[in-house]
């Protein structure tokens, strides 16, 4: 058996772990990843950037439509071999990096055999990594409902991102955002969307007046939304599925070729990466429990992005792993997450970064709040994309933004700018007294920071 010693070892190579790798690399530590699947991880393969391939495509597909006779199927398959090509490069960054960074790439399923040593299998074949520190990086599985598991016609979003045609009709159970951005893309290449939601609105957790506008352009879109409804079974065949659900006590029953299950994602705790083995701490749902600086209750092993509490989202995967390898080498980092953004990749889009009016009138903190529409901006009516505002929220009386959330078009590259100005402590002034090119949708956020501005 043949063995490797390391620094710091990183489990999982998503968005999380090859950045910790690198980082470890960076600040002088010889270091090791393995990775199970293909380099990137869940994010780079079957995860954000395929997602956002076809998302991206079906809106150049609905676009082409109106001046062209291309089919759905041909523009759905150019978009599959777009996606591949996408996915095939950005994978081939990732390796690019970890190579040029030193780190050394071990393939296989690595579990801890002990608080300094794992072991690595693959086709049979074993290979033990003995290491200082290590940061766990697994990442989370989409969650299998018990009524409907997947297998056939019941697809996780893995295999609804790999389908070979555009399904004449599909049902999305789970009105999160994997489902919204999903079941829209779907819709704009021609399929006949459902989407059956538990809870009272499609996006939960997200202001009603936010979500407003992606309900409207659903509806546009020819998708029906289905709240407050509880999903029984599904019995399939040859032909496609029929879902059965219960409604303010009625059960009822809708017809499809496909369903999406979009309920959620498992962290990627279980199963024989060891951590009972070892004694690290969990917490509900399989979370590992961790200190500011991503320490585990063994103090040399780390653990980042959707193993452990917060939104599973690749971003804060990031940024937790430059903070667990700068602390592996002794820097005073720690995670801060009041500027943390949150993205729906939906049309309109919506993003929110640090508190909301309501957080912060729960919290008992005095604020100002300022908007502005998108349907008074001359970009933004060039794009013909007037729908939607940006809202900024301040504090009453030092004018510190406090928080923002913006549904619009490319509200997920606008919303950095606030997210910038909560983690600097800039006021809603020196946002609105930034000079902002025009004509630009840049150019919303500036106004909504000066009513907010003008309430001081």
């Amino acid at each position: 058996m043949s063995q490797l010693t390391a620094d710091t070892l990183v489990i999982g190579s998503g968005p999380g772990g090859y950045e910790a790798a690198v980082r470890s690399a960076q600040l002088g530590m010889k270091t090791v990843v393995v990775e199970r699947g293909e380099l990137g991880g869940v994010c780079t393969n079957v995860g954000c950037i395929p997602s956002k391939a076809l998302i991206a495509e079906s809106h150049r597909y609905q676009s082409v439509r109106q001046w062209s006779s291309h089919t759905a199927s041909s523009s759905f398959a150019q978009a599959q071999a777009f996606k591949s090509a996408v996915v095939s490069r950005q994978a081939g960054g990732v390796r690019f990096l970890l190579q040029n960074a030193g780190v050394t790439v071990v393939q296989g399923e690595a579990s801890l055999l002990d608080e300094h040593t794992a072991v690595v299998t693959r086709e049979g074949e074993e290979q033990l990594i003995s290491f200082r520190h290590a940061i766990l990086a697994t990442g989370s599985r989409p969650i299998e409902l018990q009524a409907v598991p997947f297998g056939g016609r019941v697809l996780s979003s893995t295999e609804a991102l790999s389908l070979t045609e555009v399904p004449a009709s599909l049902i999305i159970v789970g009105g999160g955002y994997i489902g919204v951005e999903l079941g829209q893309m779907y819709a704009k290449f021609g399929a006949k969307v459902t989407i059956v939601e538990a809870g009272g609105q499609v996006l939960p957790g997200f202001e009603t007046g936010l979500t407003a506008p992606i309900v409207r352009q659903l509806s546009e879109d020819g998708v029906t939304i289905i709240t407050e409804a509880s999903v029984l079974s599904a019995d399939q065949d040859q032909k496609g599925l029929t879902l059965h659900y219960v409604k303010h006590n009625e059960q009822q029953l809708i017809q499809a070729q496909y369903a999406i299950v979009t309920v959620g994602r498992r962290p990627n705790t279980d199963g024989s990466l060891g951590l009972e083995r070892i004694g690290i701490q969990t917490a509900a749902r399989g979370m590992i429990v961790t200190d500011e600086q991503c320490r585990t209750s063994i103090p040399h092993i780390f653990a980042i992005g959707d193993i452990t509490h917060g939104p599973a989202l690749a971003h804060k995967a990031s940024y937790e792993a430059k903070v667990a390898a700068e602390a592996i080498a002794g820097k005073p980092s720690a995670v801060d997450y009041k500027a943390i953004p949150l993205v729906v990749f939906s049309e309109p889009e919506l993003a929110s970064v640090g508190l909301t009016e309501a957080e912060c009138r729960a919290q008992g903190i005095a604020v100002v709040v300022g908007k502005s529409s998108f349907a008074i901006n001359g970009r933004a009516l060039a794009l013909k994309a007037g729908e939607g505002f940006v809202k900024l929220i301040a504090e009453q009386g030092s004018g510190i933004v406090l928080g923002a959330q913006i549904v619009g078009a490319e509200a997920s590259t606008l919303i950095s700018e606030l997210a910038l100005a909560i983690e600097m402590g800039a006021t809603a002034e020196d946002v609105a007294m930034t000079i902002h090119p025009h004509p630009t949708l840049g150019e919303v956020t500036m106004e909504a920071a000066g009513k907010a501005a003008k309430q001081m």
